[in-house]
């Protein structure tokens, strides 16, 4: 079974953390650009956010997908940002 995890960036992340770190880096108003639900356009609070996504799988995956995004974006600045070797 950890075969099959091993290639799952989301392996051993909670939702709490996903939604909290993408909620540092973009704020409530840009995720609500990108997935226009409730929670995040009134009154936004991590704890409202769990509550509702937990409880509908079409909203969590698109927060699941743009957490990815989000990781692929992280790790291609790094790349760019590292000294090239001579």
């Amino acid at each position: 079974m950890e075969a099959k995890q091993s290639n799952n960036p989301l392996h051993g992340i909670t939702l709490e953390a996903i939604l909290t770190e993408l909620v540092n880096f973009y704020g409530f108003e840009t995720l609500s650009s990108f997935i226009n639900i409730r929670c995040f356009t009134e009154n936004p609070s991590i704890k409202s956010s769990l509550t509702f996504l937990r409880k509908t799988p079409w909203a969590r995956e698109r927060v699941e997908r743009i957490y990815l995004k989000y990781l692929r974006q992280q790790a291609k600045a790094a790349k760019e940002n590292m000294p090239k070797g001579e």
